[in-house]
């Protein structure tokens, strides 16, 4: 578990909210991220139901590339319960070396996975 959420929260909130039309809200009391008629691309997640874990949840595109995901680096991708796996895969960032640039990365990937086509037309991110 992070030894400080809050801070990790405060990241992925400044990554989150940097992007166009982004707006938060509190769904099943986890900090969500969204464009669009609520269309969701990021979760914050912690010590959900007692795991310990403190992690991003994002889209990926496929069940393809969650699964590429989990094989190459077990301990720091899983399948966040309640989520489906062809569309979503959750990110450690309790590890001592979370690298917050790819986190970005992922988050800006998953907002233009959800993104509108007038959004992503404008040049999006």
């Amino acid at each position: 578990m992070s030894p400080d959420p809050e801070a990790d929260l405060a990241r992925l909130r400044e990554i989150a909210m940097a992007l166009p039309e982004a707006a938060e809200k509190v769904s099943h009391g986890a900090p969500v991220f969204y464009i669009d008629k609520g269309k969701t691309y990021a979760w914050f997640s912690h010590d959900h139901h007692g795991n310990g874990v403190t992690a991003v949840i994002v889209k990926v595109s496929g069940l393809d590339e969650h699964e590429m995901l989990v094989e190459r680096e077990p301990e720091r991708f899983h399948r966040p319960a309640y989520f489906r796996a062809d569309q979503w895969i959750a990110i450690r960032v309790d590890l001592p070396d979370t690298d917050w640039d790819y986190i970005a990365d992922r988050v800006a990937m998953s907002w233009e996975l959800v993104a509108p086509r007038r959004l992503l037309e404008a040049g999006g991110r």
